[in-house]
């Protein structure tokens, strides 16, 4: 359970897409004009990234890593399919962006309208595709926290482009500079923002700072008394 708390916080607040490792920055600057955009694209990146990333983690476990046909047989034992991952990756994101376009289309015209090209293009924002590169290279070990990671990580990304929005509809009425105005004043509060959230990686890594410290401490300690042990003793001889 605890495993599951600190991923979900992590992805959301250390490691989030945007202001950690700076992914799905296109769609997070042309879409971040109105609030009510930016929530139904955020919204579709949480819905895409928490069906990809658990099923690419079963086509990595199953299909991809060297070894993963075990299960069809001793003979395919010795397959290695790890340069499809990024083929599978992208065929998997371009079906479910498909799905979320469709239905988008079906249920709210005017959200399909606003959002245009950039609905679409979710399928090759590389924030979609980072969370499975990255749910794979960090070596996911369930279903559920692969399932966890997607969610928490579109969390994060819908986080950050709900904030700019806000930011950016109420700085229309702010005196700013001329050339800073439009992309300059955004890439601006990215940047202060993204420093903002960079005091989040004390949450799970603040208390484990003390222990060494301890250790050193009595290391001293035991030193000085040997030292001190190692006086008397000489005294002694002479």
């Amino acid at each position: 359970m605890m495993e599951h708390i600190e991923l979900f916080f992590k992805s959301i607040f250390i490691d989030n897409m945007v202001f950690a490792v700076f992914l799905g920055m296109c769609s997070y600057l042309a879409v971040s004009k109105k609030v009510a955009t930016a929530v139904g694209l955020g919204a579709a990146v949480i819905f895409v990234l928490a069906i990809t990333v658990p099923l690419n983690w079963l086509l990595d476990q199953y299909i991809l890593q060297p070894g993963a046909l075990s299960w069809l047989g001793a003979e395919y034992v010795d397959y290695d399919l790890s340069f499809l991952s990024f083929i599978m990756f992208i065929a998997t994101i371009a079906t479910m962006v498909q799905l979320v376009e469709i239905v988008v289309e079906k249920f709210s015209p005017s959200l399909y309208n606003s959002l245009g090209i950039f609905l679409p293009l979710i399928a090759v924002n590389c924030a979609i595709l980072g969370g499975s590169l990255f749910m794979q290279s960090r070596e996911i070990e369930t279903l559920g926290l692969a399932f966890n990671y997607g969610i928490s990580s579109g969390i994060g990304w819908f986080l950050a482009i709900l904030a700019i929005a806000a930011i950016r509809e109420k700085i229309r009425y702010s005196n700013v500079p001329a050339p800073l105005r439009g992309l300059g004043i955004t890439f601006i509060i990215t940047g202060l923002m993204g420093i903002g959230f960079l005091s989040f990686g004390g949450m799970l890594t603040g208390g484990d700072e003390e222990a060494p410290k301890e250790e050193t401490t009595t290391e001293v300690k035991t030193l000085s008394v040997d030292k001190k042990e190692l006086a008397n003793n000489t005294k002694i001889v002479e």
